[in-house]
């Protein structure tokens, strides 16, 4: 039960990596307001490497600039100006004429003047008539209010503009009469067409504490009343424009929606649930919003990406009639000295008038961005699947490679949201799918330093005896190789073991015996980490190595070969050392053999040892010990020395059958390299084969004759006495008929 919860709450690459997204999703859901600005932020950056979208030619913009204000004079202007522009704006047949515009108090400095004098008048003598009446005239024609009502009127096709008050503080010093006489001007403009469904509590619309309209006379002339508030996100941008604002108990549309429905001549339609606003429709047109009745803006572009033509210009018949033929013209300031200008994702000063124009088009084009709720399990998703390919894919990777493919990744997530942005209008959050790769790299790099710091350290402390510098290397690169367990892989596996090493034991004190040990266990040690060996242990005098694992090598049976060859190259300069100090002599053998076997750490997680077990394993401890049979010094298995004959001086020496195996086993002895190996030990190796091969006919003299010759060219020859032996008792004994050439090998 212990190690069950050791387990479960031992760290991982994948645990570090869930721990944190489990972090991150939560803090997806809480959303805090810097995480929320910044998600902000990414989606200013799509609109900009969007570029510019081309509007449609419905809308124009009639814009009260800097040119119409040196022209006409400072802002506001005397009314009779914009009578003059409706009139124009009516006579080049503009669809519909919307003015981003409130005129909350009369123009009537000059009507209270006439108006006093008049009433002075009416106190005189009848005389004064005709003065009355003159007045009368003058009062008619500068009444330009009444004159702006009538053109507005006449026209039946302006919605004039008005705001709300969405702030308490704002409307402390107003009196309840202005409540009144706004809310009275407006209330026709109000969503007629609701629709509420399982409503049982109060829907989440935005508030308004008062409104602000224009004064009665213009506002009961004009065909519709829109309000122009826009509601900004926390960093004061402009992205959303609310479809629905309450006041008092009434919901209204904005300016946009308003001057669209007269357009189209289509009625709107509100529909309601408990958790906000379902759907508004122009028509069968749906707009996508969100509960808040809060529709996403898809800004075309910059200012000025619809068509400006100055108001001056307009009143002074400078504008071919034909650009305002059946268009929605909207009326507003754009001169930076009027202070209609909002932070938006394209510009910190950007005309409002500009942003009905932006909503209007998305509308009448259904360019709509969209996040709807499914939406949200796909930010989830990406989260989470962010998570688990950098759980599988970063322990993997060196750090370096490990950032590359962070940075990819993060790169093509971007590029995918900012294709699906432009193409479909969808809106993916980039914040926290960014936050989660950063922080789940960050976790499993750190992690992987300390516990790989760790590993390595170990690695050292298990191995650096053991292997070679350059496997130690390979190993703490790739620490995973040394997991708990073994797995199958094909090895060369090295014995050795000294001759008559207890004799020798016996002659020499214990600290001189361990000075001669370590001695020649080290040379041999470092012989064998040359050459990429892995040191299985030592076993007194004995040394057991195995090629080809932990880290693969792809021409092994060689290099154990060239091993062994050196190996016993050095112990003749360290004999004649020895010789020179007064020390015993060691002679070795080594047997080595190519095969099959389980390889892996056998033992506990706090104790293990790295080794080999396997028959492929004994048979070459039983080719070691067979050595002294022949009077050799390394004995080879046929699989060995095929992996290796390219570049290897090898004798075949018998084929044999070692206890406790059946099959049997072609062995042979290795001599030398090709490259080393002298004419002189060529000669005799052939003469040896060919007397191999009479043996093996059964020519017994004849093969005796050769093994002979080997010993008149070398008296010291290992293997011809052997033969010579067993040819002598042929020719006396012959083996049976049946006899399949193997020699039985029945002790160790």
């Amino acid at each position: 039960m212990k190690t069950l919860f050791q387990k479960a709450f031992r760290l991982t690459n994948h645990k570090v990596g869930a721990l944190i997204t489990f972090f991150v999703i939560i803090l997806y859901f809480l959303d805090p307001l810097l995480l929320k600005l910044i998600e902000l932020k990414t989606l200013d950056m799509k609109f900009i490497s969007r570029g510019h979208l081309k509007p449609g030619n419905e809308v124009v913009i009639a814009a009260i600039d800097e040119k119409s204000l040196d022209e006409l004079g400072r802002w506001p202007w005397p009314r009779h100006n914009l009578v003059t522009l409706i009139d124009h704006l009516s006579q080049y047949n503009a669809r519909v004429i919307g003015l981003d515009i409130v005129f909350p108090e009369p123009e009537d400095s000059n009507l209270k003047t006439l108006q006093y004098l008049e009433d002075n008048l009416k106190q005189g003598t009848a005389g004064n008539k005709d003065i009355q009446d003159t007045i009368g005239h003058v009062k008619r024609k500068v009444d330009y209010d009444r004159q702006l009502a009538e053109s507005i009127k006449k026209a039946n096709n302006v919605i004039l503009g008005y705001f709300f008050h969405m702030d308490k503080e704002e409307i402390k010093h107003k009196k309840k009469e202005e409540f009144r006489r706004h809310l009275k001007n407006i209330i026709e403009s109000n969503y007629k067409i609701i629709k509420y469904r399982k409503t049982t509590r109060q829907p989440p619309f935005y508030r308004a504490y008062a409104a602000e309209s224009s004064i009665t006379l213009l506002s009961q002339a004009a065909k519709s009343l829109g309000y122009f508030n826009f509601i900004p996100d926390e960093n004061g941008s402009i992205r959303w424009v609310p479809l629905v604002i309450k006041y008092q108990d009434r919901l209204f549309p904005p300016l946009s929606l308003v001057m669209l429905r007269e357009y189209t001549g289509k009625n709107i339609l509100l529909k309601i649930e408990d958790f906000g606003v379902e759907e508004i429709r122009l028509g069968s047109l749906k707009m996508p919003v969100d509960r808040f009745g809060n529709m996403l803006i898809n800004f075309n572009g910059k200012a000025k990406t619809f068509p400006h033509y100055s108001v001056t210009d307009i009143i002074h018949n400078r504008i071919n009639p034909e650009n305002f033929k059946d268009k929605i013209v909207l009326v507003g300031t754009t001169a930076e000295g009027l202070k209609d200008a909002t932070v938006t994702p394209y510009d910190k000063a950007f005309p409002g008038i500009e942003i009905h124009a932006n909503v209007i088009d998305n509308i009448l084009h259904g360019k709509f961005l969209v996040r709807p709720d499914w939406v949200t399990f796909f930010d989830v998703f990406i989260i989470f699947l962010s998570c688990i390919i950098l759980s599988f894919v970063l322990p993997k990777l060196k750090a370096v490679y490990g950032l590359c493919f962070t940075a990819l990744l993060v790169l093509s997530y971007f590029l995918f949201s900012r294709y699906i942005f432009i193409s479909q209008g969808l809106w993916f959050n980039l914040v926290y799918p960014f936050f989660n790769i950063t922080m789940v790299y960050s976790g499993i790099t750190i992690y992987r330093h300390m516990t790989e710091e760790k590993e390595k350290k170990f690695i050292k402390g298990a191995f650096g005896q053991y292997l070679s510098p350059k496997v130690i290397e390979q190993l703490m690169e790739h620490p995973d190789m040394l997991r708990l367990g073994g797995e199958r892989k094909v090895l060369t596996v090295l014995f050795s073991d000294a001759a008559g090493f207890t004799t020798i034991s016996e002659q020499l004190e214990p600290e001189e015996l361990v000075e001669l040990l370590n001695e020649y266990l080290t040379e041999m040690t470092d012989i064998i980490l040359k050459y990429d060996g892995t040191v299985d242990k030592y076993e007194g005098d004995a040394i057991i190595a195995f090629f080809g694992a932990p880290i693969s090598i792809d021409d092994q049976a060689l290099k154990t070969c060239r091993t062994a060859i050196e190996m016993q190259k050095k112990l003749e300069a360290l004999r004649e050392k020895w010789k020179s100090e007064n020390k015993p002599e060691l002679f070795v053998r080594i047997g080595l053999n190519t095969g099959p076997m389980v390889v892996g750490n056998m033992g506990s997680r706090t104790r293990m040892d790295y080794t080999i077990i396997g028959d492929a394993v004994n048979l070459a401890s039983r080719l070691e010990g067979i050595n002294k049979n022949y009077n050799t010094s390394i004995i080879i298995s046929e699989k060995t020395f095929r992996s290796a004959q390219d570049a290897i001086v090898a004798r075949e020496l018998d084929i044999i059958r070692v206890k406790g195996k059946s099959e049997p086993v072609k062995i042979y002895e290795l001599i030398d390299t090709k490259e080393e190996i002298d004419n002189q030990k060529l000669k005799i190796l052939e003469i040896f084969q060919t007397g191999l091969e009479k043996y093996r006919e059964r020519k017994w003299k004849e093969a005796l004759d050769f093994f002979n010759q080997v010993l008149m060219l070398d008296k010291n020859d290992g293997p011809s006495p052997v033969y010579i032996q067993r040819c002598e008792k042929f020719i006396q004994d012959p083996p049976p008929d049946d006899w399949d050439n193997v020699f039985d090998h029945i002790t160790k």
